[in-house]
């Protein structure tokens, strides 16, 4: 199968004076996580939101409806939007 379940959410990356990031999402607050750089940082959200998917399921809470879950189709274009540095 091809087609991958995903969720379309605003992160926050907040520079940390120590280093590395901390990230949010205004849209889902028990996300947070964080990385060394944007990349772990981003690779930590995905772990994040699987545990709070996992924990809304054991509390039979339904998520927000204001997340927008989409199909990938990893065989057709799709959209994402990121920050990209140069």
């Amino acid at each position: 199968m091809s087609e991958r379940l995903a969720y379309k959410l605003p992160l926050v990356f907040e520079p940390q004076p120590e280093g590395g990031y901390t990230v949010t999402c205004p849209l889902l607050p028990e996300l947070i996580t964080e990385g060394e750089t944007v990349a772990e940082a981003l690779a930590n959200v995905e772990d994040a939101l699987i545990a709070i998917i996992e924990a809304y399921e054991d509390l039979g809470r339904p998520l927000p409806p204001v997340l927008e879950q989409v199909m990938l189709d990893m065989h057709t274009p799709f959209w994402i939007e990121t920050a990209v540095m140069a």
